[in-house]
């Protein structure tokens, strides 16, 4: 059976490897060259209560020859290891839907555990669905008896079971994860041959159920030719940071404290060290932005990585790198707040802390990602305008991109853009605050530089010498040179796009990375004739420059975002005359096309 695109989902406890599964499986479509979206989805509890509904991990992933905007409304086919699991995700079921289960499972305990009345399977209630109730346990230990391993070990390996019939079901060769588990399990070969039987045994057992259950083939997408990777948003903002170090040439410095989900932007740029990257696993989240400061000070491209709750800790160290006017990225993986709030959830609700989280008067630049792989380019955006504006740009990426994946393209360092780094050779007429005319930006020198002696701190400083002064005149001035130089950056980024150039009725603006699944719904009403057009925004502060010619060319305009309305609300500061409507959810969870397009042409039939 043909299919264009499928949506794939793993469920099930906490440690039965369903995130695992997912990522093999979608590395294993990546390289056939599928179009591809995941959504890992988890407790945040370390090991949440096992054969419940609250402790249930996830990983939905879309696959497709075109047109994956998102990683789907519901899947197609759900892999649920225990009652729990099934008992989580069938509400969003739709008819026909295939389910892939362990029928041993399905104890009596079991199903009570979950909230099952009855036994699904003897009460008729999986009638709408095609389902493969393999004996997954009891066939996993069977096949494995032989390799004397403990019975934990052996049910480790129930994933890769079921992972051998879906490769059966998506006619997917076994061949790349046969390698992987030689690879990961080098050290151990008999933990590497019972994944691998495991697997082989599975794709067996599916060849035996070819009459309940057809298999499936998706053709590979077209892509620009180029040498791809399968990668997630933290791996691609580490990469991204990566390529900008070079570009600037002064060597790239992390200070950072672990926080979910922005620690594997740590754990990539870890692996990196090779290359001369400095990093400096800090004590608590200040300490770790203060170290940021001090290498800037220093002569180095320097980060830090967070998520909302530490982005608090950071707020008076981030005024300091204001006032210094350092160049510092600080990255905020977003996930729901407040305090520590759903830490493996998503979120857009560190806006408004991004923007005026600061005492005092306290500008700098902020920018969002829109898709895990561009997690890159916005990487290298905000260390290209931190370093050529000495200023701090804060970053905004979240939990449903950062630990997403699909297939990026690699760059040649040669094809990305130059960053001008503001050096200073004038010895005579050198000062620590003199501006550049045109953008307001003071030079980056490094501490010890002969004839370029000079002193920055947290109090206000004298224009032009940076010596400290109380003067009132002064400090109104520094103000307002710190807030036009940040206004000036507009002058250096690219106007706003938007898709729908012949609609005129309702426009759709989104930001951060909800951009797929926004635009998946737009384009859906725009191939049925629909008057609407999108826009997304990745430079939020400041804006680009015909942000407003757009918005007065639409009758009515819609802003989505996973919080109450602070996008919306910032618009409505920045343009006080235009009217903004508001689509908005915060449930830990990404938005559903089905949804918006429901929003949307309620707005088109209102007028």
């Amino acid at each position: 059976m043909n299919k264009e695109s499928v949506v794939i989902k793993f469920a099930g406890d906490s440690g039965d490897g369903m995130q695992l599964a997912g990522s093999l499986f979608t590395d294993a479509r990546a390289m056939w060259g599928n179009q591809i979206a995941t959504f890992p989805d988890y407790p945040s509890e370390i090991r949440a209560p096992a054969g419940t509904v609250a402790g249930i991990s996830g990983f939905q992933i879309n696959i497709g020859s075109k047109g994956v905007n998102s990683p789907g409304d519901a899947p197609d086919v759900l892999v649920a290891m225990n009652p729990a699991a099934l008992k989580a995700n069938i509400h969003n079921l739709p008819p026909a839907c295939t389910i892939i289960t362990d029928r041993d499972a399905f104890t009596k305990n079991s199903i009570e555990k979950a909230g099952f009345k009855t036994d699904p399977f003897e009460d008729n209630s999986l009638s709408d669905f095609k389902v493969i109730a393999a004996p997954i346990t009891s066939l996993t230990k069977k096949s494995l008896a032989h390799l004397g391993l403990d019975n934990k070990s052996i049910m480790r390996c129930k994933n890769m079971f079921t992972l051998g019939i879906l490769y059966w079901l998506f006619g997917e060769p076994l061949d790349q994860t046969l390698a992987f588990f030689d690879h990961k399990f080098k050290k151990d070969p008999t933990i590497a041959e019972a994944n691998k039987i495991a697997l082989q045994t599975g794709c067996n057992y599916g060849e035996n159920v070819d009459a309940v259950v057809s298999s499936m083939t998706i053709a590979p997408a077209k892509k620009t030719p180029g040498t791809y990777r399968n990668i997630t948003g933290n791996q691609a903002t580490a990469w991204g940071l990566l390529a900008a170090a070079e570009k600037v040439g002064r060597g790239l410095f992390l200070g950072t404290y672990p926080i979910t989900p922005a620690t594997d932007i740590f754990h990539e740029l870890t692996k990196h060290k090779w290359n001369g990257i400095k990093i400096f696993q800090a004590e608590d989240e200040i300490a770790g932005i203060c170290s940021a400061i001090g290498a800037s000070f220093a002569g180095n491209l320097a980060v830090t990585t967070t998520s909302g709750p530490g982005m608090a800790l950071k707020t008076e160290a981030i005024g300091l790198a204001v006032m210094t006017e350092l160049p510092l990225v600080i990255v905020n993986v977003q996930r729901g707040g407040p305090s520590t709030g759903l830490p493996t959830k998503t979120e857009q609700s560190d806006l408004q802390q991004a923007l005026y989280g600061r005492n005092g008067e306290s500008p700098l630049v902020v920018i969002s990602a829109s898709t895990p792989a561009d997690c890159f380019d916005w990487a290298f955006e905000a260390a290209r305008i931190a370093v050529e504006h000495m200023t701090p740009v804060i970053l905004l990426t979240e939990s449903y991109i950062a630990n997403g994946a699909e297939p990026m393209k690699i760059q040649k360092m040669a094809d990305l853009p130059k960053i001008d780094v503001p050096n200073e050779s004038d010895r005579e007429n050198w000062a620590p605050y003199k501006r550049d005319a045109e953008t307001l930006v003071r030079k980056w020198i490094e501490p010890g530089t002969k004839d370029f002696q000079h002193r920055i701190g947290g109090l206000e400083g004298e224009d032009v010498t940076g010596n400290v002064s109380y003067v009132p005149e002064n400090h109104g001035k520094m103000i307002k040179l710190r807030a036009d130089k940040i206004k000036r950056v507009a002058d250096r980024i690219p106007l706003q796009r938007y898709k729908g150039k012949n609609a005129d009725d309702l426009l759709v603006v989104g930001w951060g990375g909800q951009f797929g699944i926004v635009l998946g719904a737009v384009l859906r009403l725009q191939e049925e004739g629909k008057n609407i057009a999108f826009t997304s925004f990745n430079y939020i502060h400041p804006l680009p420059k015909n942000t407003e010619e757009i918005f007065s060319k639409f009758k009515q305009i819609v802003v989505c975002e996973l919080n109450n309305g602070q996008f919306a609300n910032y618009l409505r500061g920045q343009f006080p005359h235009i009217k903004f409507k508001q689509y908005n959810r915060v449930e830990g969870l990404p938005f559903k096309i089905k949804d918006l397009k429901a929003k949307f042409n309620e707005l088109l039939e209102s007028k």
